[in-house]
């Protein structure tokens, strides 16, 4: 289990204010991190990292445990992508086809554990 940091009510509240257009670095950050502890929840492991700088990274994923150095499987991409596919507004496959997403490795994917969280329309 993923060690939580930010709780489910700071999280989702930044996570609303910026979907509300805050521009607040605390926001992002705050729902940045929230939403990559979710991933970490919901695909446990250690053989992909995601990482969206300057504000996050977690390693998920099960299969071989990555321990030192530059992991096999990276997974980078910004904030507002990162938000945008973790929420369900923005799919996986659109993100890599819009070159918003810098995957390298062979299980570097994500697609099936995409939305993390689902926001009422």
């Amino acid at each position: 289990m993923a060690r939580r940091r930010i709780s489910a009510t700071d999280g989702l509240s930044a996570l609303a204010a910026v979907e509300a257009g805050s521009t607040q670095r605390t926001d992002t950050a705050t729902a940045v991190r929230f939403l990559l502890e979710e991933l970490a929840e919901l695909a446990p492991g250690k053989s992909v990292e995601v990482r969206v700088p300057p504000f996050g990274a977690v390693q998920c994923v099960g299969g071989l445990t990555h321990t030192r150095g530059t992991p096999p499987n990276v997974i980078e991409t910004d904030a507002e992508t990162w938000i945008g596919i973790a929420t369900g507004r923005l799919s996986w496959e659109e993100a890599k086809a819009g070159a918003k997403v810098f995957a390298s490795g062979s299980r570097a994917n994500l697609d099936g554990l995409l939305p993390v969280i689902r926001r009422a329309s």
